[in-house]
């Protein structure tokens, strides 16, 4: 799903998406999802930041949240090594439809974009 741009005229349309997440951060305790992305629109000295509650995720049908952690090792041979990831980990493509999907219902949320 898309955000389209249009001019007052309806002759110069702009397909606008998520080009690129440069950054995202699961903060558990206040269940919000910090973002930082880069639009198609967007020249590559500009970013945008957002903070969104998980619960919109879910509300548009999306478990961003993978339960099954991956088994990190550094040394197959040594179990000592082993350990398992203590942190949520988040399907980074679904992110990045979810994100298209709410800044086209909701675009007055989409942020403004910031320089480098």
């Amino acid at each position: 799903m898309s955000l389209w741009i249009c001019s007052e005229d309806l002759t110069n349309t702009t397909k606008m998406e998520i080009q690129e997440l440069i950054f995202f951060y699961l903060h558990e305790s206040t269940n919000t999802l910090d973002v930082h992305f880069r639009l198609s629109i967007d020249s590559e000295e500009e970013f945008r930041v957002d903070v969104i509650d998980i619960k919109e995720s879910i509300d548009f049908g999306y478990d961003l949240i993978m339960e099954d952690h991956d088994l990190f090792s550094g040394d197959d041979e040594d179990e000592d090594d082993v350990f398992w990831l203590d942190s949520p980990t988040i399907d980074e493509d679904s992110l990045m439809s979810f994100l298209n999907e709410y800044y086209v219902i909701y675009p007055d949320k989409l942020p403004k974009p910031e320089s480098i």
